[in-house]
């Protein structure tokens, strides 16, 4: 099979779908793989690696979509990237398409076969998205603490306080991989932390793996009790492939204390805040209500190199297996790749996106 890495053109996102020792394997399997060149430069990896690892170096952008017949990304593709896609491309990547209508659109005229990393599901787990989502949370209490202080427009606190002075307190709402992991950060400074959630039997986990931080039932009573003191807000509530749930209304923000931060993890999917709307590292917060928002939509590119490991490190096997053995083969030997197709034959596969626009939603098909 041909595989095609091109280059990420989303603002600011240096990562890249594969790492010069995965186009080794995939040569060393007979597969042709096309590197467009400056694309793994971002992450620490010159082109010269990719050459020495066996891959064809392309200058042009076109070209990677023109000749690849499986395209590994690490970004959904942009507007400027729709006329490149076509009925035959298997396109495996982050998606999001629950909080991104024009792309789902775009890929079903496109005729596409999508598969989305962050809907490949394992016993109830998502292996693909976790790695990204365990840096996105680490990262929230860097940057959450990074924005607190007062010559960046926060409140002057600092989250692990100092010997007389109370620690800066952290809610994190969601137990899941990105908020264990910012709740697992923010403890390690000393911060004062909860964590709220649904589920009974995560709570349970939490109170006995994460013995300084509080765990709290989720609900909006309990939400609005907690705002007025807390200092750093996290979103990291995730329903796997759906719009991520609105818990944070404007009228709540106005309870916050000026200068507090909210780090929103969820803003691929929609945000889990009213007033949340993507940035990027470039730009990446805006108040509103007096409130710092942190709402950049690939929070893993800051660290691309620790990132692109991370992300190869589990996606690997799924392409070596796409590209072995094609789609229909692929998911009969890797059967977490059948939740992982979002669009086939233009028709969504997927049933939280087709539920997220009231489109059909049908079976995928070999």
């Amino acid at each position: 099979m041909v595989v095609g890495v091109p280059k990420e053109i989303k603002a600011q996102e240096y990562r890249v779908g594969l790492l010069p020792s995965a186009v080794y394997q995939l040569k060393k399997r007979g597969h042709t793989v096309l590197v467009e060149r400056d694309a793994g430069t971002g992450s620490g990896y010159p082109d010269a690696d990719y050459a020495q690892a066996g891959a064809e170096l392309i200058q042009g952008h076109e070209e990677v979509f023109a000749r690849a017949e499986l395209i590994v990304k690490v970004k959904e593709p942009l507007a400027s990237e729709y006329a490149l896609l076509r009925k035959g491309h298997l396109l495996f990547t982050y998606l999001h398409l629950a909080a991104n209508r024009p792309l789902a659109d775009a890929l079903l005229q496109a005729g596409v076969t999508a598969l989305a990393y962050e809907t490949v599901e394992v016993n109830r787990r998502l292996p693909l998205l976790e790695p990204m989502s365990e840096l996105a949370g680490r990262m929230s209490i860097i940057v959450g603490g990074y924005f607190l202080a007062k010559h960046r427009g926060g409140k002057g606190v600092l989250l692990g306080g100092v010997p007389g002075v109370l620690p800066g307190r952290v809610v994190v709402l969601g137990g899941g991989t990105s908020g264990v992991n910012a709740a697992r950060m923010a403890t390690g400074v000393n911060a004062d932390v909860t964590i709220l959630e649904v589920d009974l039997e995560r709570m349970r986990f939490l109170d006995i793996t994460m013995h300084s931080a509080h765990t709290l039932y989720s609900s909006q009573a309990h939400i609005l009790e907690l705002l007025p003191t807390v200092d750093l807000l996290i979103g990291a509530v995730l329903v796997p492939g759906a719009k991520a749930p609105k818990l944070i209304s404007r009228d709540m923000l106005r309870v916050m204390r000026p200068g507090s931060v909210l780090v929103d993890i969820a803003i691929d999917q929609g945000g889990c805040a009213e007033t949340s709307r993507p940035t990027t590292h470039d730009d990446p917060v805006f108040v509103e209500e007096g409130i710092t928002h942190y709402c950049v939509a690939n929070m893993p590119a800051a660290y691309a190199r620790t990132a692109t490991q991370a992300l190869t490190n589990v996606t690997y096997r799924f392409i070596e297996t796409l590209a072995d053995h094609g789609l229909p083969e692929a998911c009969r030997r890797e059967p977490a790749l059948l939740s992982g197709i979002n669009l086939m034959d233009g028709r969504i596969t997927c049933q939280a996106v087709a539920s997220a626009h009231g489109l059909p939603h049908g079976q995928p098909r070999f």
